[in-house]
């Protein structure tokens, strides 16, 4: 069963070393996803380390090979700083995606589609505060990447 033309919800984020960024919020997603230009621009100030690859199921069941870096931090709608978050780097400039190797370490978490509402827990610093969602129509010419699975 499929669903056509469903909403999708994305999160301001704030990543050191890169600046402000529109996420996809994606709990099918086993990681979080940057795109190659972001990870060039990551590398260049020295905020990113290589830690593995990953051979990652995508959500059409084809297989491709990822690396996976670690960035130092990121503040999640302003309200969830975060550290050492790791991240699938996909190819070329792809949508970036909020998935769940990041919220795993804010939760527990809520994810409310009405009204768009993401909540976080375990910030750094305590903050347990409701993050806005902005909710948009997918681009059509982006890839969904969700469903990522785990290391095979």
């Amino acid at each position: 069963m499929r669903e056509k033309g469903s909403a999708t919800y994305y999160v301001t984020t704030e990543i050191l070393g890169l600046g402000t960024v529109d996420l996809m919020v994606d709990t099918g997603s086993s990681y979080t996803t940057i795109n190659e230009e972001t990870l060039a621009v990551l590398m260049q100030q020295q905020r990113a380390d290589y830690v593995s690859d990953l051979e990652g199921m995508l959500a059409d069941g084809s297989r491709l090979m990822l690396p996976i870096y670690s960035i130092q931090s990121m503040n999640i709608g302003g309200q969830c700083p975060l550290k050492n978050i790791e991240v699938a780097v996909f190819p070329g400039n792809t949508r970036q995606i909020l998935g769940l190797s990041t919220l795993r370490q804010a939760s527990p978490f809520i994810f409310s589609m009405d009204p768009p509402q993401l909540v976080l827990s375990n910030c750094i610093g305590g903050i347990d505060k409701p993050v806005d969602l902005e909710m948009s129509p997918a681009p059509a010419e982006a890839v969904n990447h969700a469903g990522l699975a785990s290391p095979s």
